[in-house]
């Protein structure tokens, strides 16, 4: 009996530790899981925040903008009402478009642009011919646009 009673009590104690592996295993699975599910929300949160901060400064950079160009058409919306005055349509026309009244003369005075007075050439002389060429390889000597080259 005694040895039945061992037997007995070793099957016993083979099953409780079987249970106490597998209830073991299954709290470390569970473990294993939950650091996953905590690894990924955490990733989540951040990725997030990331989002959250970059649509933030877009949303800052349209306000920007959409400012600028609310105030570029009052701008453009006040110049067009200073326009569309007549003294100001007036001014455009007779200082641009070069227009005048319907009683005024309209007087414009072209300066000519004057051109460098030619010297006529000197008679034939071989003396005159020589000081030409030579003074035409002295100035083509001097010249700044072949020295650059």
């Amino acid at each position: 009996m005694t040895s039945e009673y061992m037997n007995l009590k070793s099957r016993v104690q083979k099953q409780q530790k079987k249970k106490i592996r597998k209830i073991r295993f299954y709290h470390s699975f569970l473990t294993i899981v939950l650091l996953l599910c905590i690894c990924q929300i955490s990733f989540s949160a951040l990725l997030n925040l990331a989002k959250i901060v970059v649509y933030q400064t877009k949303i800052f950079k349209a306000q920007e903008l959409y400012n600028e160009a609310d105030t570029r058409n009052k701008n453009l919306k006040n110049e067009i009402q200073n326009f569309s005055s007549m003294y100001k349509v007036e001014s455009i026309a007779r200082n641009n478009l070069k227009m005048a009244a319907k009683d005024e003369v309209l007087i414009i005075i072209n300066q000519p642009h004057q051109e460098p007075a030619k010297v006529d050439k000197l008679p034939d002389n071989k003396f005159i011919k020589f000081l030409e060429d030579f003074s035409a390889k002295f100035n083509s000597d001097l010249d700044p646009d072949k020295i650059n080259e």
